[in-house]
Order: C-alpha cells, then sequence, then structure tokens
C-alpha cells in the first residue's frame, strides 16, 4: 500500500523533500501545500532582482507548480495554508483560495514553515511604506516602490544579511541609503574586524552607516517617513526596510503538542523526526546542532535546508539518514568584496567559554605578479590541539574558494597541519604556489608550534609601557603614513644591528604591516634572548579593529569637490601598482612623484585595500593633492594625485589659512614651563593638532627616564649625568624653588585641586599621539644616551625639526 506523504510549505526543505521522495519511491501520493503562489524560488536572489543585477523575473522561478507536476508527478496546493495539525487523527486543517477550509490526511508530514520577518511593536510601524522581504510578492511590491520616479532614498534598518544586501542594491539602482544596525557591528557571523572590512566598503560606495542605535518610531510626513532613533537622531527617508531579523514561522503549530525551544524552534532528533509520531520538520523553523561546538542552536541558511529536507525524505522511506549538524557556511556580496565565514567565531566560542587562538593572513588571491591579483584577509581560529573551530575570509577575489577549502576540512574535524598538507591547484592565474589556506595554516602551525607568540589588536588595550616596548618593524614611509601610537621605529632589516636600543628586561611587541615581517622580527628577537609577541595580521588587522564608521556625514562633497567635478580627470603619468602589497605602492608613488613637475597629476592604481587611505594619508603628508580616489569596474583602487598645492582650494580656505600643526621647542628644565609645554601640546592634539615637541638641552632632562640606566658614558657625559636632574620627578621650579620646598608645594597644589601631575601629562601627550622628539645635538654634547630616555621619544636633529615647523601654524619657543 502507498504511502501519503503531506509537505507544508515548498522553497528549499520542502522543495527538495518531495523531489527526493519521488526518486526514492515512485508510488507515494505526496502533497505540498504553499500558502503564497509560488512553490520554488530562488530567495537569495530576491535583492539581486530589486538591484536589477537579476533583469528577468521568471529567473527567480526556480521551479514552478506545473513542471513540478509534470516532472515529480506531485500533487501541488499553492495558496493553500496549513493552519493546524492534529496528531491523534493524523490531519492538517487547510485554508484554501480554491477550495475553501477542510481536512487533510496523513501517514508522515514534513514541517517546512520556514521563518519570517520580525517586525517589532514600535509606533507607526503598520506604514505602508515599511516593506519587509520574504518572497516574491514582497519583492514585487519593493521592486514597484523604487522604479518609481519620487522614490529617491531608502533607510534599512538591520545589519544582517538582508539587510546589507539590500542597502547594496539600492543604492545600486541609484538611491540614498542609510543603514541603521543596533550593535557595534554588521553581519553577525563575523567577528568585528572582519566585518568592519565590509562596511568600509559599503561606505566607500555612498551608504551612511549608523552603529549602536535603533528604531524606536515610525511616522509618515506626507510623502515620506521619520525614523526617530533611540539616540534622538531622526532620519527621513521615502521608503524603510525592515531586515532586523527572523523569527520561526510556527505560530499556527502552537497548539498541536510538538515540542519547542523558547524561541520557537521545533525541536528535532538527529533524523530530524520531531515528537509527534510520523511528524518530521526542516528549515529555518528547527532547532539544530552546531557541528564544531555540540551545542543546540538555529541556523537559517538554504544550503542546511536543502540537505535537511534530503534526509527527512530518506527517513519517510526508512533508510536511517542522520544529520549530523550544521556548521553555517556562508558566504556575501558587498559591492567589489566579499565576505565568507564557516565554523565558530570569536563571539560565540567566548560565550561558550570554549579556549581557542586566531592568526591572520593578508596574501593575494593569485600569484602577485600574475595582473589583476587582490589581497584576501583570512582569520583562522583553532584550539591548541590544533582543531579547526572556524574560519572567516574577505577579499575581492578566490575568497568563496579559500573558506570552501577550510569548510571541508572542519567537516572531516581536520587540524591546522592538514591546510599546510592540502594540494590544492595552482597556476599564476589563479592562485600561488603556497595557497592562501596553505598559508593560514603555516601560521597557525607557527603558533602551536611555540615558533611565536602573538598578540591581537584588542591586546593593546592591556600594554604597559613600563614593562613592553611596542616595536614598528616596517619602514620609515609606512610609519610616518600610520602607526599604534607609542611604537618605537625600528626597520626589520636594520633590527640586527640596533638590538641595544632595546631593553631586554622588556617583553618587545613587533609589528608590520600584514604579519610577515613582523614574524621575522620575533624569530630573530626570540633567538638573540628577547621575549616577543608579533602582532598577527600586523597593522592593517589593527587597522581593521579600529574603524569607525562616519556617521550621517558620509561622503557629503565640498563646494571644492562639487567644483572640480566640471574639469576632465587628465593624467600625466600612469603608474600599474596592482599586486603589491603595503608599502610597494606609496613607494612606487613617491618615485613617480618625483618625476612629475608641480601641477602635474599621477594617475596610480593598486590592488591592495589598504591603498584607499594610505594615498590621501601619504599626500597630505607629502605635501601633495589626492583629489580623487575610488575604484574601478574590476574593483582595483584608483588615485589621481597632483603635485604640490591642490589647484582647488577647500570651500574654507582663504588667503590668512595657515597649517594646522602646532611645533614646540622645550629648551627649559624647569618643572613650571615643562608643565605648561605640555598642558598646551594636550590641549592642541585633543583639538585635532598634529603636536611636535622638540628637546633640547636642559629640556631633555624632562623625557629622561628616572632610574639609572647603565650606559657607556665619556668622563664629560658622567659630569653632566651627575650635575642634571634624572627625570620630571627631580625638576626644580624657575622661581621660588626654596630649596625643593616650591616644587613640592606646586606638585601638591596640583593634586588637590585634580590637576594632572607632569608624570601624566607626558603620558596623556604620547597617547594622544603628541610626538615627543630629542635633539640628537644636545644629547651628544651632554652626554645623554636614548637608553635614558623615556619609552616613545624620537631622535631627531634640526632638519627635522624645521621640517615639522614647516607644517605648523604655531610655533613656541619654552
Amino acid at each position: 500500500m502507498s504511502k501519503k506523504v503531506l509537505i507544508v510549505g515548498g522553497v528549499a526543505g520542502g522543495a527538495s523533500a518531495a523531489a527526493r521522495l519521488r526518486r526514492l519511491d515512485e508510488e507515494a501520493h505526496i502533497v505540498m501545500f504553499e500558502r503564497d503562489e509560488h512553490i520554488s524560488f530562488a530567495n537569495c536572489g530576491l535583492p539581486y532582482y530589486i538591484g536589477d543585477a537579476i533583469k528577468d523575473r521568471s529567473k527567480l522561478l526556480v521551479q514552478t507548480p506545473e513542471g513540478m507536476h509534470k516532472r515529480f508527478n506531485l500533487d501541488i496546493r499553492t495558496e493553500s495554508e496549513v493552519t493546524a495539525i492534529d496528531p491523534a487523527r493524523k490531519t492538517v486543517r487547510v485554508s484554501s483560495k480554491e477550495r475553501g477550509a477542510y481536512d487533510e490526511s496523513y501517514d508522515y508530514l514534513i514541517l517546512s514553515p520556514g521563518a519570517k520577518p520580525i517586525r517589532p511593536s514600535l509606533p507607526g510601524v503598520e506604514s505602508s511604506k515599511i516593506l519587509t522581504l520574504r518572497n516574491v510578492a514582497d519583492t514585487d511590491r519593493i521592486k514597484n516602490r523604487v522604479v518609481d520616479s519620487n522614490t529617491k532614498s531608502a533607510v534599512v534598518i538591520g545589519g544582517g544579511f538582508i539587510g546589507v544586501e539590500m542597502a547594496e542594491n539600492l543604492k545600486e539602482i541609484g538611491l540614498e541609503v542609510t543603514l541603521v544596525q543596533s550593535g557595534s557591528q554588521l553581519l553577525a557571523p563575523f567577528d568585528i574586524e572582519m566585518s568592519h572590512m565590509l562596511a568600509k566598503e559599503l561606505e566607500q560606495h555612498g551608504v551612511n552607516l549608523i552603529f549602536s542605535d535603533s528604531a524606536q518610531s515610525f511616522k509618515e510626513t506626507g510623502e515620506q517617513i521619520q525614523i526617530v532613533l533611540a539616540s534622538g537622531a531622526v532620519l527621513t527617508s521615502d521608503i524603510v526596510l525592515l531586515a532586523i531579523g527572523v523569527a520561526p514561522d510556527t505560530g499556527f503549530l502552537k497548539d498541536s503538542g510538538l515540542a519547542f525551544t523558547p524561541k520557537g524552534h521545533i525541536v528535532v532528533n538527529e533524523k530530524l523526526e520531531t515528537n509527534l509520531d510520523g511528524v518530521y520538520a526542516v528549515g529555518d523553523a528547527i532547532e539544530v546542532v552546531d557541528f564544531v561546538n555540540g551545542r543546540k542552536t538555529a541556523i537559517p541558511l538554504a544550503g542546511p535546508a536543502n540537505k535537511q529536507g534530503r534526509i527527512a525524505a530518506d527517513n519517510v522511506c526508512g533508510l536511517g539518514t542522520t544529520y549530523k549538524g550544521s556548521q553555517g557556511t556562508s558566504i556575501i556580496k558587498v559591492f567589489g568584496l566579499t565576505g565568507a565565514a564557516t565554523g565558530n567565531n570569536e563571539k560565540t566560542l567566548q560565550q561558550l567559554g570554549i579556549p581557542y587562538q586566531v592568526t591572520y593572513v593578508h596574501p593575494s588571491s593569485h600569484a602577485s605578479y600574475y595582473p589583476g591579483a587582490t589581497p584576501i584577509t583570512i582569520k583562522l581560529i583553532f584550539n591548541q590541539e590544533g582543531t579547526i573551530l572556524g574560519a572567516q575570509a574577505v577579499g575581492s577575489a578566490g575568497v568563496d574558494k579559500r573558506i570552501d577549502d577550510i569548510a571541508t576540512v572542519i567537516r572531516l574535524r581536520g587540524t591546522v597541519k592538514d591546510l599546510t598538507e592540502l594540494e590544492l591547484t595552482y597556476a599564476p592565474p589563479y592562485s600561488s604556489a603556497k595557497d592562501p589556506v596553505n598559508m593560514a595554516g603555516y601560521t597557525a602551525e607557527n603558533i602551536l608550534e611555540g615558533r611565536t607568540q602573538v598578540f591581537l589588536p584588542q591586546d593593546l588595550k592591556n600594554f604597559d609601557p613600563s614593562k613592553m616596548t611596542l616595536v614598528d618593524v616596517r619602514t620609515e614611509i609606512e610609519h610616518n603614513n600610520g602607526h599604534i601610537p607609542r611604537s618605537l621605529l625600528l626597520p626589520v632589516d636594520e633590527l640586527r644591528d640596533r638590538l641595544g636600543e632595546l631593553d631586554p628586561n622588556k617583553e618587545i611587541w613587533v609589528y608590520c604591516q600584514v604579519g610577515l615581517r613582523g614574524y621575522t622580527a620575533s624569530r630573530i628577537l626570540q633567538q638573540k634572548g628577547f621575549r616577543v609577541r608579533n602582532l598577527t595580521g600586523g597593522y592593517k588587522t589593527y587597522k581593521m579593529a579600529t574603524y569607525q564608521p562616519q556617521g550621517l556625514d558620509n561622503h557629503q562633497l565640498t563646494a571644492a569637490a562639487v567644483e572640480q567635478e566640471h574639469y576632465e580627470t587628465r593624467a600625466d603619468m600612469e603608474l600599474d601598482a596592482c599586486g603589491l602589497s603595503c608599502p610597494g605602492p606609496l613607494i612606487e608613488v613617491k618615485q613617480k612623484m618625483d618625476q612629475l613637475k608641480p601641477g602635474q597629476v599621477l594617475r596610480a592604481t593598486a590592488s591592495d585595500p589598504g591603498f584607499y587611505e594610505d594615498i590621501r594619508a601619504w599626500a597630505q603628508m607629502s605635501g601633495n593633492e589626492a583629489f580623487q580616489v575610488g575604484r574601478t569596474e574590476n574593483g582595483m583602487i584608483e588615485a589621481y594625485v597632483r603635485k604640490g598645492a591642490p589647484v582647488f582650494p577647500s570651500a574654507s580656505a582663504d588667503a590668512s589659512a595657515r597649517p594646522d600643526g602646532s611645533s614646540m621647542v622645550v629648551f627649559s628644565g624647569d618643572l613650571d614651563k615643562a608643565i605648561a609645554s605640555f598642558i598646551i601640546a594636550n590641549g592642541a592634539a585633543a583639538s585635532g593638532k598634529k603636536v611636535t615637541m622638540f628637546f633640547t638641552f636642559w629640556g631633555l632632562n624632562v623625557i629622561r627616564k628616572p632610574e639609572k640606566v647603565s650606559v657607556a658614558k665619556s668622563f664629560i657625559g658622567r659630569m653632566f649625568g651627575l650635575m642634571m636632574p634624572r627625570g620630571s620627578k627631580k625638576l626644580s621650579l624657575s622661581r621660588m624653588n626654596m630649596m625643593g620646598l616650591g616644587t613640592k608645594m606646586i606638585r601638591g597644589v596640583m593634586k588637590g585641586k585634580n590637576i594632572s601631575s607632569l608624570e601624566e601629562l607626558i603620558a596623556t601627550a604620547i597617547d594622544q599621539g603628541v610626538e615627543v622628539v630629542a635633539c640628537q645635538m644636545s644629547m651628544d654634547v651632554m652626554g645623554i644616551q636614548k637608553e635614558e630616555l623615556i619609552d616613545g621619544v624620537k631622535i631627531g636633529g634640526v632638519g627635522y625639526y624645521l621640517g615639522k615647523a614647516d607644517q605648523s601654524g604655531i610655533n613656541l619657543f619654552i
């Protein structure tokens, strides 16, 4: 006797179950109920139809009821909603547009109701201008709105996959888009520093981002709608897209006797059986096992839903197939970048108390010497035994296959050692001899085997200058273009000859641009007896972790920028720096700029994403003008740089405009003058000015260490050392010192008035990025060695100071 199987819901899980059932059992009576008119559509493609990437609406319809019936002999009933089930009688209640209300019996029942968009109970949320996206009907409503010539702007509420995809596609068709995210990052499967790369891509394409804020109410104002945020900000747009998450669509089953989780997901076993006889459940509405950590969770993804539909069909037919869990492998396109993730992220592991380690690599998508190579950032998470717990990657090309490789190894319970041994395809247009996946494995293996110890950007919060020294092992041009505060520049190629500049009693924290030179430096230092850690992923990872969105003022054009748009962009010289990693593009730019005359323009293209910010900073620092920075059609960074002063002054510029920096020569070693110097420096730095303090002669005593440092000195040097105060705490007042009593009095008054001490002012200034420079000539004259100065001091000459003074609007001599 043939069995009768009812399937509630189509799309991924239900349609897969139906097709598999028919292949296994030609005689079964299979009935599929779908409340809408479409049983199988590409729900992941809906945003791309709205954004015109998919032109033909019919392409969204994976299978029609007629096609499914003809091929699989299914009894398909569209516009038929199952409203209840009766497990005792083994029937379901159906509300049909064509047949009205009726009961249908079953031998087996497969539930695939999916998940529905969350619509919070907020004032004004029922407005017709507030839309959600779940099915083809929703898509049609949104499409009709956005093609209306009166629709110019949209606010997307929610930064998950749907929210980000909708923000991208709405921007692609010309709308002004603002995305509001209640948390501090987009895309929860990614850790914050990886998601920041994708957020930055959104901003660079003109999407306004608002983090850590949420909608509180909505109000229609004529043809537009106002969104009041928790911060008090008010946004106005033509439409609102709600994409704050989904909830299992299981309300119609609440009186069925089914077992549910507290969040409303259906509880199933490894065969996808519910607690009711003959009833299975699949897809976004069920609770699953996390394949990596073994805990129960919910993962609403199309891939797992399809597999679950197949497994449920297997078990209806008695095959005994089991579902071993989901690892949440996912991917997203964000304009020119791709982000992908698999397994657990740091947030999940921290919540569960599972120990882990992390490594980052930033290799090229294929051989760097072959045209079109672009960087990929890969984050690998693993435990002490080397088992891979998760991975994330962001890049312009090749991200999908790298995460798929790692996802496969995770599925086989593999280790980082397995990543090093994977034999993957190689030819210059496709990869490198050492694939990025191999590179991630190598760096993880080095950590596990003790060849290097690493630190992460968040560890810098615990950095203690009295116990640690932070060393930038990049080149001077890279350091000057941006560096971690309080870091000492010591290029790796000079490291062996300058070991004497490092305190062996301190732990040395090194970093480079992407981690490789830092690893080399750590190996040198470790074998020379130093305790050392390397910033995994380097300065690039640090910049990812410290990124902040610009907010509502993002991408507003100045009057000068608008004026420049009327002039044809012309280049006097071209530079192709694609395939080069930092500092390669900047070095190449400098060499080309040296060949140009003032006013001439260089057009530079680079594949390194960091070039977008680097070229702006370098141009400003070097007195040139990066007047047009953007992306080419193939995702490369393109910059036009004019040599010399800008041709088009900024909107606020006038004849009296001065450089915005501040510099001062601190000649005096008196306590009161030193305090005044650092109060001024801190105030200038707090107002956004670049401050340089040049300490010469007696002023060097202000920045001496308080403790005695054992260094070789001449007789004159030793005499100066005995006569001069050692450090800021030994300075005397310029007037009324009174054998030291005046010094104690002024320090006591400052403490009583809650005014920072000189030592605190110095530390604050360095933390704010104030550049503290010691005069090399004065040090030579007075017999002071670099080792005697406090951490964070740079050594320079009068030429260096004059260069800084030339960039300053204020110059002081104290």
